[in-house]
């Protein structure tokens, strides 16, 4: 059955070659995702050899508290990071130092593409994010003898049917996976409907949560950024963070009203996609607003408006906030991380398409988070908050307690990982 799922990815990476070779966020590493790493090992030694995966920038942020645990307790192991985007390898490279010894890019799930990688990695612990189910890379591991956990499971039930359908088409990969670190108890119970053993199961939680704790420890970041931004220090600061299309010109009609009664008030817009940056410079132009780019520094001067257009920075730009709002709740890209402004003392807002944040929503609604189910709303609870400096303070405080008492998932699923590793792998670190 294998057979058949490594022919059609075969044929798919032909008829795709031509987007992937286009494509301004997968084109670059073509060698290394087809397993070619020799360049990149630079100083990848030590043992026990652990590769960490994670898709984008956001999935490796939630992984690094867990590499930094994993250094603590095995100061002598090497971590290995792949990534699939541009963002994610330039993010891993900034912010990972210390932590990630090789950082690459992901091979293609093409079975030679795979074997290559698993050669040259030669890693005795492969570790996968969320849905990073990919069946040529697991069997590759798996028959070269590396350990394979999955942390921060989750299945989406809308697509559990189409899950069965492939495993059954091509074999289930689930069943060369030696440890499943799910992020809650019904992520357990799917992953089990799926065919996991039982035995293999546990819930240990996201550290996604301990990556946000981390992150609002940091200090010094906050004041240097807002030097860099030309925000004024007395004044308040509405953030919009990981805002899509469709979004800004919302966030900006809102702002516009909120101004006629605040009339300090500065916007902080930060895309997803930073390379939208433009398109909301222009929209904000439109609407009769002084703009400037983060990325001009402190000589741009002040403006109404400014664009986050940076990679790595949201995080301490979340800490210059007075009050934010996250976006892809507007629209429906079922939401964004709420939680990383909450760990900066922040008051959050956010839409009604919360569908895959529906954890941290439980986390944060009532507890420093508000949802509003129109801009309308967006208006008016805005306006209530920066009238009321207080609350504001009150519901920033209890946004961070809320996340502080989520954290623990890291240690634990270090004990899980350090549990499937050969005695002597764990014992030479």
């Amino acid at each position: 059955m294998h057979l058949v799922y490594a022919i059609a990815t075969y044929l798919l990476f032909v008829i795709g070659l031509p987007f992937l070779l286009t494509h301004p966020k997968l084109r670059h590493g073509i060698p290394q995702r087809l397993g070619l790493y020799k360049r990149a090992l630079g100083r990848g030694r030590g043992s026990p050899r652990i590769w960490l995966h994670g898709a984008s920038a956001g999935d490796l942020l939630s992984l690094q508290p867990m590499m930094a645990e994993l250094k603590a307790r095995m100061p002598g192991c090497c971590v290995i990071v792949s990534t699939m985007t541009n963002s994610g390898l330039a993010m891993a490279r900034k912010k990972l130092e210390g932590l990630a010894d090789v950082v690459v890019y992901a091979p293609y799930d093409l079975p030679g593409a795979t074997r290559r990688a698993v050669r040259a990695l030669e890693p005795d612990l492969l570790v996968l994010e969320y849905t990073e189910i990919w069946p040529n890379l697991i069997r590759s591991a798996h028959k070269a003898g590396v350990r394979i956990a999955l942390t921060n499971g989750r299945f989406n039930p809308e697509n559990l049917s189409r899950y069965r359908a492939l495993f059954l088409a091509v074999g289930n990969p689930l069943r060369r996976i030696d440890c499943f670190l799910m992020r809650s108890d019904e992520e357990a119970e799917r992953v089990l409907a799926l065919g996991a053993a039982p035995d293999r199961v546990w819930v240990t939680g996201n550290t996604k949560f301990d990556a946000l704790v981390l992150d609002a420890a940091e200090g010094g970041k906050a004041e240097a950024l807002r030097a860099e931004m030309g925000l004024d220090a007395g004044a308040p600061v509405f953030m919009a963070g990981s805002t899509h299309e469709g979004e800004e010109e919302l966030i900006l009609e809102a702002y516009r009203k909120l101004l006629a009664r605040h009339p300090r008030l500065q916007l902080v817009v930060a895309p997803r996609y930073v390379e939208r940056s433009g398109r909301i410079m222009a929209l904000a132009a439109e609407a009769g607003l002084s703009v400037r780019l983060r990325s001009g520094g402190a000589a741009a001067g002040h403006a109404q408006v400014t664009v986050l257009d940076t990679i790595g920075e949201l995080a301490a730009a979340y800490g210059l906030a007075t009050l934010v709002f996250v976006g892809g709740s507007f629209v429906t890209r079922g939401g964004q991380n709420v939680l990383e402004p909450a760990a900066q003392g922040r008051p959050v807002l956010f839409g009604p398409h919360m569908e895959n944040f529906k954890d941290s929503v439980q986390v944060l609604q009532g507890r420093g988070g508000i949802q509003v189910a129109t801009p309308e709303k967006l208006l008016k609870v805005a306006d209530e908050l920066l009238s009321r400096p207080d609350q504001l303070q009150e519901l920033g405080v209890l946004a961070r307690r809320s996340v502080g008492a989520i954290r623990g998932a890291s240690a634990r699923n270090v004990d899980h990982m350090l549990s499937i590793l050969p005695r002597g792998k764990v014992a030479a670190a």
